[in-house]
């Protein structure tokens, strides 16, 4: 059944292609079993996009074109597939023995012709784990879906397949997975809220590459014009990093699905000891790194330049990753970020005073306390912060002194017993508060403070709350709907029902006496 937030892959089979997929698993491990699945359809999918150019290129000899010239597809970004890596080829071979090693032949003969895979597509075909005859039946259930022929691609059909796989494979594998997969709806709403129309986009801790994708996606979404001029070409640089190199490859194949070029660097690497991309000024940083991470050595990187705010603790990572956004922001960049809830009000280890530096450096644009259920990885609620280097750059309207805050935990639609979501008008809500209080020029939202979801406050108020960045102790409580019931009227009603309730209480109380005195407990202690 398509989900009706219209967040997710909405195709119609994609439920049903997981479910066979999935039991085809027999014993392996979900977190062994993600690069087997989406490993065949990416090959899938580029060799359907081969297969639709070569057929072309056959049509065409008479005037010169050539079917096995590797270059004729790489001019029109298609991926060279050689020979013996064509999904006919693994087809007509999926029932016999050795098709774990004709698919791995086939990753390597890929990475081979096209340098830009190098090291990035899973080779793991041929282990003893994996049952062959069950690795035959996915080749022929992957095989019934076309992914990457012109129709498919217009559809954006396999990237929405692969992030469905990736987000169901994230649920299977509990908070390992969802380390690298951060629901589709989290991630609108930092792109939508930002809306990097043109320039970098930085993510240190990319994942399986979700942050890129949605604001490739969001400016092609918004190409007619309301902002980009009307431009379809998504005019932004993918800048990012990851330290787990299984999930830098998940991030690779992700953006190469997308046709999205990137510098995710050569290999995996962790942004706190070994930054990538040491001299990158980012327009926009989006971001949603690890909570509370312990494990990040900072010990051994006290005196780094990039803890210009303070030295974040040892034992938690959360004010560590603020200050690497900041540190790689250009003069005029935003930053948009998943962090904890306890980043919000946290004293300990000298956290309080980072944050309070902080605000007091006015980099605070806007904060937005999100509802819980909303990830596999944990049940607690989450926040975005969204910081601005210069809140007074032209683009929108002087803001200084100025944060926006914004109480969400009240939206989002269950979708199951333990997970929730934002639907499209809880985002396009979302932005709308924001694009209106910062000034969009295209935005028709005019902002006003909402009791119980929104307010504007000033630096002073936030230092009257100890520079606690909690939404909840700003915005204040709800207006009660006035039911235009005349007081007097309301106080007879409230009264007569109070005395019937009084009554039928009194009667309960004395069947209960009646019933104990029958049974010979009346005035016994009880």
């Amino acid at each position: 059944m398509a989900n009706h937030t219209n967040n997710g892959a909405n195709l119609g089979f994609e439920s049903e292609l997981w479910r066979a997929a999935d039991a085809l698993r027999s014993n392996m491990d979900a977190a062994e079993y993600k690069h087997v699945v989406l490993g065949l359809i990416f090959l899938k999918y580029i060799s359907d996009a081969f297969e639709e150019q070569h057929a072309k290129l056959e049509s065409d000899r008479a005037k010169g074109a050539e079917p096995e010239d590797p270059d004729e597809y790489r001019a029109v970004n298609i991926f060279w597939v050689p020979k013996e890596a064509r999904w006919s080829s693994l087809k007509a071979k999926a029932k016999q023995p050795t098709i774990g090693k004709v698919v791995d032949d086939a990753m390597l003969a890929i990475e081979r012709d096209n340098l830009s895979l190098k090291g990035v597509l899973p080779k793991d075909y041929a282990h003893p784990r994996l049952d062959k005859q069950r690795l035959g039946q996915l080749i022929d259930m992957v095989g019934n879906i076309g992914l990457g022929d012109e129709a498919s691609r217009s559809r954006d059909i396999l990237g929405r397949v692969y992030e469905y796989f990736l987000s169901q494979f994230a649920s299977a594998e509990g908070k390992k997975g969802g380390q690298f997969y951060t629901p589709r709806c989290v991630v609108r709403v930092l792109v939508e809220v930002l809306a990097p129309y043109k320039g970098r986009v930085y993510d240190p801790c990319c994942g399986s590459g979700g942050m890129f994708v949605q604001s490739v996606e969001f400016v092609k979404a918004h190409a007619t014009g309301n902002g980009n001029g009307g431009r379809a070409k998504a005019d932004v640089s993918i800048f990012g990093q990851e330290s787990n190199h299984t999930t830098w490859r998940l991030a690779k194949m992700n953006l190469a699905i997308r046709q999205i070029e990137n510098n995710l660097g050569k290999e995996h690497a962790d942004s706190f000891h070994r930054d990538l991309h040491p001299d990158l000024k980012a327009d926009y940083v989006l971001a949603n790194p690890p909570f509370n991470d312990s494990d990040w050595r900072g010990e051994l990187l006290k005196d780094d330049k990039r803890w210009k705010y303070g030295t974040p603790p040892a034992g938690n990572a959360n004010f560590a990753w603020v200050q690497h956004f900041i540190h790689h922001l250009a003069p005029t960049g935003l930053a948009g970020f998943v962090l904890a809830n306890g980043s919000m009000s946290s004293n300990q280890s000298g956290e309080g005073e980072i944050r309070k530096n902080i605000i007091e450096a006015d980099l605070v644009d806007c904060m937005v306390s999100l509802p819980g259920q909303l990830f596999y990885s944990t049940q607690i609620p989450v926040c975005l912060w969204f910081l601005a280097r210069d809140k007074k750059n032209g683009r929108f309207r002087d803001r200084r002194g100025q944060t926006l805050f914004i109480d969400a935990r009240k939206l989002g639609s269950m979708i199951d017993r333990v997970h929730r979501e934002l639907t499209d008008e809880d985002i396009r809500k979302i932005a709308d508060t924001y694009h209106g209080w910062r000034g969009d020029k295209n935005c028709k939202v005019r902002y006003a403070d909402v009791p119980g979801y929104s307010k504007s406050a000033t630096l002073d108020d936030i230092r009257h709350h100890g520079h606690v960045l909690t939404p909840g102790r700003y915005v204040g409580a709800a207006e009660v709907e006035d039911d235009d019931e005349p007081f007097e009227e309301k106080i007879a009603r409230l009264t007569s029902a109070l005395r019937e309730q009084t009554a039928q209480s009194a009667e309960l109380d004395r069947l209960i006496w009646a019933n104990l005195k029958d049974i010979g407990y009346a005035g016994r202690e009880l």
